[in-house]
């Protein structure tokens, strides 16, 4: 069946293409009226617009583009569905890539994205980026960046971060009050600005206890639900350990697992704390402690600030906003 066209509205309602289009586009010049009538006549034919020829012309889309490390993570999931919320409604439509937290995959999004003329980029940046000239690049051709979560400072725009030193140290600290004093840090790569914040937030608590900070209590590249059980594991072997304080929820749940291979009981022996409040840390046992990052208010304002820099024809570079955390204290770290 063939698509409607603006012509065909036009024949029917015996007024001029240039007319309709004006109308399609809510342009002042065509009276309310008539306005009306098109959008009714458009809808009863089945008109859709043509996106590709529209981005053509103006040089840009009303599509946002928006890149994440996982779709499948409850936090990036809930980033996604609250930038829609404010997005759809103001006229944009969202295009979603994931870059699998690779480099390679994060590169090639970014020109998808490019070649789709998008209106600007919303990101949050995969474990492996440490180059970050691919995202200038984009900048350099007027698109705006939004990013969010996992940040980097060179890149021109607004940044929208946890304030994850708070929640770490709130974390370390209600540890150390319930009598934990060999706390290790399960952690990320230091190349990842989140990770830096939390490895902060956890030495701050550490040394405002009047604790010896350990580097060797401190284990990178432990995120995962695996690796967090290899290295919890090696740490309870060596009995240096009496708490776990994890970077993220998925490595905390390994840690749990490997405490209960040992032997030991949380939080009886060692206590555990995470970082996320995935959905699964309130059901697993013991529930599980951790820092809630607010996904939703994350995603909010990263769309809100999107719609303010395209308004405002900059890039809206410098401004930072800092979504606070707090800690959802449960079974794993109250002896």
């Amino acid at each position: 069946m063939r698509r409607a066209t603006i012509i065909d509205i036009a024949l029917a309602l015996g007024v001029t293409p240039s007319t309709v289009s004006r109308a399609l586009a809510g342009n002042s010049r065509v009276s309310l009226t008539t306005r009306q009538k098109v959008l009714n006549k458009a809808a009863e034919l089945g008109y859709q617009p043509n996106v590709v020829a529209s981005s053509l012309r103006k040089g840009t889309s009303d599509t946002i583009g928006m890149l994440v490390p996982r779709i499948n993570r409850n936090f990036f999931s809930h980033v996604i569905s609250a930038v829609e919320e404010v997005l759809n409604p103001a006229g944009f439509n969202l295009l979603i890539c994931q870059s699998h937290e690779r480099l390679i995959k994060e590169r090639q999004a970014i020109q998808v994205l490019l070649k789709n003329r998008v209106a600007g980029i919303i990101m949050s940046h995969s474990i492996e980026t440490t180059d970050f000239e691919h995202i200038i690049q984009a900048t350099r051709q007027r698109v705006p960046v939004v990013q969010f979560d996992r940040v980097n400072k060179l890149i021109p725009g607004p940044r929208i971060v946890n304030d994850n030193f708070t929640g770490a140290h709130l974390a370390v600290k209600h540890l150390i009050r319930n009598g934990y004093n060999r706390i290790a840090h399960l952690t990320g790569s230091m190349a990842v600005n989140v990770y830096q914040e939390r490895l902060n937030g956890y030495k701050y608590a550490i040394d405002e206890a009047g604790l010896v900070f350990e580097p060797s209590m401190v284990i990178e590249n432990a995120i995962t639900r695996e690796t967090g059980f290899e290295e919890a594991l090696k740490l309870i072997a060596k009995n240096k350990v009496d708490a776990f304080f994890c970077a993220g929820d998925f490595s905390a749940t390994g840690a749990i697992q490997a405490i209960q291979h040992s032997g030991l009981k949380v939080p009886t022996d060692i206590g555990v704390v995470g970082f996320a409040n995935e959905p699964f840390a309130e059901i697993i046992a013991p529930k599980l402690s951790t820092v809630e990052q607010n996904a939703y208010d994350m995603g909010i304002r990263a769309a809100k600030s999107m719609i303010k820099v395209i308004a405002d024809n900059n890039s809206g570079d410098g401004i930072e906003e800092i979504v606070p955390v707090r800690l959802l204290v449960r079974e794993s770290s109250v002896k």
